[in-house]
């Protein structure tokens, strides 16, 4: 491969292998949020420097967005997130109390915007439109994005994280390619909230990251 090439791969290293070995092995918890921000700026500006992407498919193409199968990939997320639950707290139940449901609420509401929605610019759009082509095939891409997507996680310390995301990964990229933009967005969120809701909310916050060094 030609120094182009040589110089797209050392950019995708460092910004999807480099960049999360470094908010896993280095930042504070406390800051991921933070990091999550910047990585998301940084994306955007990569997005618009590589050229010829199509903002408008951030916004159009809800009618291919499949309402009856991401319902029913909900319910399937809901299950295997309350085996989790199950397997290691038999007779767990999730906690439905008016405060707690005031907060899925607000959950609800912001999760899609604050955490779903800069993901899958980084993850999908920008994965897919400026390193694709890295890939031999649309498969082999998608395999490497959920392998990625799971390493973006690595700062939580957890194998069943590791393990859900690289699932969600691989369906998301997956969708993306079939259905687009909106498509892999709502399926993301149907998913962080689902988990959520079901309890598995303690793998994802930043609050009970213990790091094993």
């Amino acid at each position: 491969m030609g120094r182009p090439g040589a110089t797209l791969w050392a950019e995708f290293a460092a910004l999807f292998i480099g960049a999360p070995l470094a908010i896993a092995l280095l930042l504070p918890p406390r800051l991921m949020f933070l990091a999550l921000f910047g990585f998301t700026l940084a994306g955007l500006g990569l997005l618009w420097w590589t050229g010829n992407f199509d903002w408008r498919n951030l916004i159009r193409g809800w009618g291919r967005v499949h309402w009856a199968a991401s319902a029913l990939f909900g319910l399937a997320v809901a299950a295997v997130g309350l085996a989790i639950m199950r397997w290691g707290n038999p007779g767990f139940l999730p906690h439905l109390s008016p405060e707690r449901l005031r907060f899925l609420a607000l959950l609800w509401c912001l999760y899609p915007l604050l955490s779903a929605l800069p993901q899958e610019l980084i993850f999908r759009a920008l994965f897919f439109h400026r390193y694709g082509r890295l890939f031999p095939t649309p498969g082999r891409a998608a395999l490497a994005n959920a392998a990625l997507f799971s390493l973006a996680h690595l700062m939580y310390w957890s194998w069943v994280v590791a393990a859900l995301t690289f699932a969600g990964g691989w369906i998301f990229a997956r969708t993306y390619l079939r259905r687009g933009f909106p498509a892999a967005w709502v399926l993301h969120a149907i998913a962080g909230n689902v988990l959520f809701t079901v309890g598995m909310g303690r793998y994802f916050w930043s609050g009970n990251v213990v790091a094993p060094f």
